[in-house]
């Protein structure tokens, strides 16, 4: 069904009495910082992979084409 807001409170409540106001806080923040660097990496490879798709296509070797030998000369 979901968490309501007793069970969120009871929930709050615990990791207070465990970890204590200062430890919470820090834990709070941290989690805050990894959660908008992940959201910051999502966006940044969404972004590369437009650029890829978006970018004009690029010409692969023509394999079938002989190579050019312009260093022996022959004067015969």
């Amino acid at each position: 069904m979901g968490i309501g807001f007793k069970e969120l409170l009871i929930i709050l409540a615990i990791a207070l009495l465990i970890f204590g106001a200062k430890r919470l806080k820090t834990i709070g923040s941290d989690l805050g910082g990894a959660v908008k660097g992940f959201k910051k990496a999502m966006e940044d490879e969404d972004d590369k992979e437009t650029q890829q798709l978006n970018a004009p296509q690029q010409k692969d070797a023509d394999f079938n084409s002989t190579p050019k030998t312009g260093s022996k000369s022959s004067n015969a």
